[in-house]
């Protein structure tokens, strides 16, 4: 049962990476290892296929080994992040979630800035 649940999962964050390819304020590699984990979990052919597909593969295994993400993934990411900031703006959100909006993006961009780029 377990197994079908974390397929599930795998596929629904294998959209998600996907659509986050076309999207610009959607991350794509987070859904995609959460992908390849749940694969792992799951189905040995979907795990494979997702970490040697030509497209999708190579972000993973550069977390895997290196931790690392690539200069482009960081450059969509910090552009994301200010887009987001900038709509909840825009949006008049209350000054009190900006603020734990302000502090959660820059928690996130010292981490994605902090990461090594593949080599």
């Amino acid at each position: 049962m377990m197994r079908f649940v974390w397929q599930g999962i795998g596929w629904i964050s294998l959209m998600m990476g996907a659509l986050g390819v076309i999207l610009p304020l959607l991350p794509t590699t987070p859904f995609l290892l959460l992908s390849a984990w749940c694969f792992a979990r799951s189905s040995k052919r979907f795990h494979d296929w997702l970490v040697h597909h030509p497209r999708l593969g190579p972000p993973i295994e550069a977390w895997r080994r290196q931790g690392a993400i690539s200069r482009k993934a960081k450059c969509l990411a910090m552009v994301s992040i200010a887009a987001s900031l900038a709509i909840a703006i825009v949006a008049g959100v209350p000054a009190w979630v900006l603020a734990f909006q302000i502090a959660c993006l820059t928690a996130v961009s010292v981490f994605i800035l902090s990461r090594p780029e593949p080599g």
